[in-house]
């Protein structure tokens, strides 16, 4: 039992029955969450250079938002709808909410970020500022790396418009004078290759003791004269446009989903074009006629004060070496559970294990591959790979499986947003060694993340499971929280084979004993679960619901969590990112508190804890409680039974975070998110901090 969960609900009775509040909106929630994430940059106990890389994670952040959600309101402004989701009025409140935060962006970074900088000795020197010397090693970088590469475009009637791609750096230049043939096409286009790197360190000669950087953009502004020689450069501007570019293809039309991908991938540079960014000074012709081109309304164009791109301020981050401006390092301990000296299937006769990354190494998950690799008794291997990474050490250990003579099965997610290429990449080069590769099934996205081992054992054949809450990723594996679950359980390990077998036959899946599955099971289960526990609170009984996710957007779902709490169910929700579901509103849902942990690593496991009296059940998943999730998604929930186990979970994964006074904001009624900061009376803890500080490597890690 866990007495920090034993509170006093308030009953219906306590309530009025008038109607229940609206839904928060989805967008502005994501956009909310985006708000958090800049905080960091804000903080000033925050490192300098993370402070950058906080500000570079919300500007890729929100170049994702465009991507992905901007579309439908841009058409609707297009076409003047006035009515219905996406609308005029839907369009211009968000664009007003994005304008807000991207000025404070850009006033964090020329108003904070850049003075903090230059007073250490580190600047990004701008033409003007440059002295002589550094001038001429300016325009040699430019005469040797950069113009061999500039291509600039004269407009006129057979020099169209260029295909500008997505989010690509390029120029608009206004010329003055007659062209070679003596005509006035006053209008050029300079793009700019993305293989060229965006901040270049000048050398000691011409820096000095300091730390001097100059931009791509102001190399190119500064000898733009020298691309049109004998016209005169006016007027011009940098500019950037964000094109809509999330993959459509119809699975129903196509014979081959992973070339229909492919070719697809080739046109999401030129979908259509969301958003326009210029510098701030760039002329209302110049805008006016970009505008034009790309089809936008006013309120799509963005004028920024400094590098249109400022997730492409990463590099600077790589290119100083100042440790002391960084976070301290952190080196994940090996799970205590498990000995990378013994054989881990020996090592799970005793018990399941759990390991709670990145705070524990996922070298340990690699390890449990690697011995499966190496055992000659290890028939067969079976996978879910949705994100991996182009570099990956779990890939080349199932290319060597393959050359063992195992018999490896691997479901590769060709439609994971961004990764596509990547995926293709593996999928057919473990088709072309022999190994069985898939697809999962047309029209849903295989975001459960599983592995199988089977393995000779005497006469019999025994195996053993990975689950996780997280992707197959080692990179991210030390930047995520997630949970990874190594079981020799039968029962759950029998439920996984009729999952791959299911996804590989398309056959009727059998009735599972442990696994929840979606999108056939695992909706209904939760509301299932949810209403039961109402019903029992409605009668008297003490009832808890506490669940932590990154996203919390399933109007059935929500419905449910609310018609539980209004009849006394005490819930907490921990989301990380977008809640539409309003907490703390009076007189309905006074009992749903939702919270959101925003800290040095991204919150991205999903834990389900519900308790009915004394019955405790808790739940790790795949799955985030997003309509998506539930019925376009494969995804996985499975329960840990084990009481020591659980406990492990509840503490640190759930109590922790509802305990956390650092890095948590709490959502209010008015939809609004306030950071939960102590009253300097008592000492207050981060989650993540206490979880690092627990298992920080004392000498046995592997490395995570």
């Amino acid at each position: 039992m866990l007495p920090f969960l034993r509170r006093s609900p308030l009953h219906a009775t306590d309530k009025p029955s008038n109607k229940a509040p609206d839904l928060l909106d989805r967008d502005h929630s994501i956009l909310a969450f985006n708000e958090r994430v800049l905080d960091w940059a804000v903080r000033s106990d925050v490192p300098l250079l993370e402070r950058l890389r906080y500000l570079c994670i919300v500007s890729s952040n929100l170049d994702e938002f465009f991507e992905v959600r901007a579309e439908p309101h841009v058409i609707a402004m297009q076409a003047g709808d006035r009515k219905g989701q996406f609308s005029v009025a839907s369009f211009e409140r968000l664009a007003a909410s994005l304008h807000d935060m991207v000025a404070r962006q850009y006033a964090l970074y020329n108003e904070e970020l850049l003075p903090a900088f230059e007073r250490l000795g580190i600047k990004i020197v701008s033409h003007g500022d440059r002295n002589p010397a550094q001038r001429q090693w300016v325009k040699q970088y430019f005469e040797r790396e950069v113009r061999p590469l500039l291509i600039p475009v004269g407009l006129d009637p057979s020099h169209p418009f260029p295909q500008v791609a997505n989010k690509s750096l390029n120029f608009i230049v206004r010329l003055g004078g007659p062209d070679a043939f003596g005509r006035e096409n006053e209008i050029a286009i300079v793009k700019v290759p993305r293989v060229l790197p965006r901040i270049v360190r000048m050398p000691a000669k011409v820096s000095g003791t300091r730390t001097l950087f100059v931009s791509l953009s102001s190399v190119i502004r500064a000898h733009l004269s020298e691309l049109f020689v004998g016209r005169h450069v006016g007027q011009f501007s940098q500019f950037r446009v964000t094109r809509h570019s999330d993959l459509a293809v119809d699975e129903d039309d196509v014979q081959n989903l992973r070339m229909a991908l492919r070719q697809g991938l080739v046109h999401r540079h030129y979908g259509q074009a969301v958003r326009l960014e210029v510098s701030a000074g760039c002329s209302e012709y110049l805008s006016d006629f970009l505008l034009q081109q790309f089809d936008l309304p006013a309120g799509a164009l963005y004028r920024v004060h400094g590098p249109v791109n400022l997730v492409r301020l990463t590099q600077l981050i790589d290119l100083v070496d100042r440790p002391d401006l960084c976070f301290p390092p952190y080196k994940a301990s090996y799970p205590a559970r498990m000995h990378s000296n013994l054989s881990v299937f020996d090592q799970l006769k005793q018990g399941d294990i759990l390991i709670h990354q990145p705070f524990e190494s996922f070298d340990a998950v690699l390890e449990f591959l690697r011995q499966a690799v190496s055992d000659p008794q290890v028939l067969a291997i079976k996978q879910t790979i949705y994100r991996t990474g182009p570099n990956s050490e779990l890939m080349d250990l199932l290319r060597e499986a393959v050359r063992k003579g195992k018999e490896v099965t691997v479901v590769v997610e060709l439609k994971a947003r961004f990764d596509e290429e990547a995926n293709i990449n593996w999928a057919e080069m473990l088709e072309s060694i022999g190994a069985q590769v898939l697809y999962g099934v047309v029209g849903l996205k295989t975001h459960a993340k599983m592995m199988l081992i089977t393995r000779r054992e005497g006469k019999a054949l025994k195996r053993y499971g990975h689950l996780s809450t997280g992707n197959y990723n080692p990179r991210t594996a030390r930047l995520y929280t997630d949970v990874s679950h190594i079981t020799a359980d039968p029962a759950l390990t029998t439920d996984m084979e009729h999952v791959f077998v299911h996804l590989a036959s398309q056959s009727k899946l059998p009735p599972l004993r442990k696994l929840w599955f979606a999108p056939f099971y695992l909706h209904r289960k939760l509301i299932d679960r949810i209403d039961t526990l109402g019903a029992a609170a409605a009668r008297g009984m003490e009832a808890r619901i506490v669940v932590k996710m990154n996203s919390l957007t399933d109007e059935a779902l929500i419905r449910s969590l609310m018609r539980a709490g209004s009849n006394g169910v005490k819930i907490d929700l921990i989301v990380r990112g977008a809640c539409m579901l309003p907490a703390q509103v009076p007189g309905h849902t006074e009992n749903i508190r939702v919270r959101s942990i925003i800290g040095r690593f991204l919150e991205h496991s999903r834990v389900f804890y519900f308790r009915e009296g004394d019955v405790e059940d808790l739940y790790l998943s795949s799955a985030d409680w997003m309509n998506r999730n539930m019925v376009r998604r494969v995804e996985l929930a499975w329960p840990v039974t084990d009481p020591v186990q659980r406990q492990r979970i509840v503490d640190e994964c759930l109590v922790a975070y509802l305990h956390d006074g650092v890095d948590a904001w709490d959502l209010g009624p008015d939809g609004t998110y306030t950071r939960k900061q102590g009253d300097g009376k008592k000492p207050v803890h981060g989650a993540q901090a206490a979880l690092m500080a627990r298992y920080a490597d004392t000498g046995k890690s592997n490395g995570a």
